[in-house]
């Protein structure tokens, strides 16, 4: 992933209604949602909406695909695994990094 291609992706995400939607795609997984669901999921206006869904997709970061009369918004999982790869990419100067192996919750979750 080239580096004005991850910073596209960072600005897009750095909005709380953007994070929100890709997050709840990242959540429906393959099958993705309408932009309907996705309003509703998440307590935002379908114009409002509308424009978050075209910045994520400008930035590679959602795709849309059209299945009868209906739009299907879904996550783009090699756009997301490519931003993570880029972002750990010599994680810890090549050493294991020191994170946890449990990082389940505690009861101060």
């Amino acid at each position: 992933m080239e580096e004005t291609d991850v910073i596209k992706a960072l600005a897009a995400l750095a909005q709380p209604y953007r994070l929100r939607a890709f997050r709840a795609l990242v959540v429906a997984g393959r099958e993705g949602l309408t932009p309907g669901a996705l309003a509703e999921e998440l307590a935002v206006a379908a114009p409002t909406l509308s424009f978050h869904l075209k910045e994520l997709a400008h930035a590679g970061l959602v795709s849309q695909e059209r299945e009868g009369r209906y739009l299907i918004y879904r996550a783009a999982f090699d756009r997301m695994n490519a931003l993570l790869a880029y972002l750990t990419d010599h994680c810890c100067q090549g050493e294991t990094c020191a994170a946890p192996a449990d990082r389940s919750c505690t009861t101060t979750c």
